[in-house]
């Protein structure tokens, strides 16, 4: 089979058991289908490559759907490659059952978008005194000496964009798995909105 699966981040709630409250994400997990099985002979590498989330054919560019009709696949919005583990087919349905209780799981996700963000913010920043008369409050100060280097060095942490970025989060614990649903209860935050698609992968940690 795979070492994990696509599903969509659908958002939080909290589980109630007999000692205390936990709160979980809910994800959407699969059913992801196999649409290609890559090997060592032909590819170099073996992998497993899984689609999520059916769309319409209008939604796609020619070599995407090409690819999916090419291996008898419905069009696709998300195809991800994941580890291969043991034996599997091209049409084969990869369900949340590969994760049960007390598994423990990393998940990928794209976080928010912040936009244009100054340092205080994005880096950190302490700042400046905020009584009045100082004329340094949120700033990024001094980023540089004039006469050497007469630039600024590459790496200085400054105001840019912010979010909209990969996120791993690693070593979640699995609350609870519902394959008749399938949904996926993992404990704690993963990166992303509401809705934004997310790869949850078997955690290489103990």
């Amino acid at each position: 089979m795979t070492n994990g699966l696509l599903g969509k981040k659908l958002g939080m709630t909290q589980v109630f058991d007999e000692s205390r409250l936990t709160p979980v994400t809910v994800i959407e997990a699969g059913p992801c289908r196999v649409v290609m099985v890559k090997t060592v002979e032909r590819d170099g590498y073996e992998a497993v490559q899984l689609s999520f989330g059916e769309v319409k054919e209008r939604k796609l560019s020619k070599p995407e759907l090409g690819h999916l009709k090419k291996h008898q696949a419905p069009p696709s919005r998300i195809l991800r490659e994941f580890r291969k583990e043991g034996d599997v087919t091209v049409g084969q349905t990869v369900t949340v059952d590969i994760f049960k209780k007390g598994d423990w799981v990393d998940v990928i996700g794209i976080s928010k978008g912040k936009g244009y963000q100054g340092v205080v913010r994005r880096h950190h920043y302490a700042g400046g005194p905020e009584s009045h008369g100082s004329m340094f409050h949120r700033h990024p100060g001094s980023i540089g000496s004039s006469s050497f280097p007469s630039r600024v060095w590459k790496g200085k942490t400054l105001p840019g964009h912010m979010g909209a970025e990969r996120v791993t989060v690693q070593h979640l614990k699995v609350v609870e798995a519902r394959p008749a649903e399938n949904l996926l209860l993992v404990r704690g935050a993963v990166p992303g909105a509401s809705n934004g698609i997310v790869i949850i992968r078997k955690s290489n940690k103990s």
